[in-house]
């Protein structure tokens, strides 16, 4: 089994999560911008990851691969069996790859403008020194327009939405260890997944790890939602 990759997608960790959750062994293969994505679009029809390869299978979309997974190793389930618990997973796991994605990565971006350790460790691996020397030694200022037009279509709606979103994850994890029901689920790694931008885990390697965007890894309120995260990856042994 191959997962094709970029290493800091949000989706594709939603995969690498479903995969440790369900205990299978899969081989990383880091995509390189541009030539690698037209290899990716021989193999699979698309340039988009993540692509996962299983024998002579190959599924793209992180949702589409969920549901592949769930039906060729249906155990431990991350589908609950009774439908109307089924549908609220669902449910939340589109919203957290649409809605909450949407809010996370233009949060992300809107960092990494003013921080060149940020920008620059969120390159592909496989990107030319100098082109990360290049990137890192941008001026902040030459990249502030680009930091204010973000800013602008956040703080009507996006920035503020992303905020009372997350706040009202708290009031859900706080009900209980998972997001539907009594066990783990698709809806707690597609959440958990795109955490991962606003407050980077272990796993994402130096110099990222534990690295968090202003305003919301370091908010109080949602301490509680971090600890949750962190739990969950615990749980899958990816602390």
């Amino acid at each position: 089994m191959e997962l094709h990759q970029f290493r800091h997608s949000a989706f594709c960790e939603k995969v690498r999560l479903i995969l440790a959750s369900k205990g299978l062994e899969v081989t990383l293969v880091e995509v390189t911008p541009g030539l690698g994505q037209l290899e990716l679009f021989r193999l699979s029809g698309q340039r988009q990851v993540p692509v996962l390869v299983e024998g002579a299978t190959v599924i793209a979309d992180s949702t589409v691969i969920a549901l592949h997974l769930e039906e060729a190793h249906p155990t431990p389930a991350l589908l609950p069996a009774d439908p109307v618990a089924r549908a609220r997973v669902l449910l939340l796991e589109d919203w957290a790859d649409t809605a909450l994605s949407a809010g996370c990565r233009r949060a992300l971006l809107q960092a990494a403008t003013a921080d060149p350790v940020l920008r620059t460790a969120l390159l592909p691996e496989a990107a030319p020194s100098m082109l990360r020397q290049l990137v890192s030694a941008l001026p902040g200022g030459l990249m502030a327009p680009m930091g204010e037009a973000i800013t602008e279509a956040l703080a009507p709606c996006e920035a503020r939405q992303l905020q009372r979103n997350l706040e009202q994850l708290v009031v859900l994890i706080e009900a209980g260890a998972y997001l539907v029901g009594d066990r783990l689920s698709l809806a707690d790694l597609a959440v958990v997944a795109q955490l991962s931008l606003l407050r980077f885990p272990a796993t994402a390697g130096a110099p990222l790890a534990g690295r968090g965007l202003p305003g919301f890894s370091d908010n109080p309120l949602l301490a509680p939602l971090f600890q949750w995260r962190d739990r969950i990856l615990a749980e899958l042994g990816r602390a």
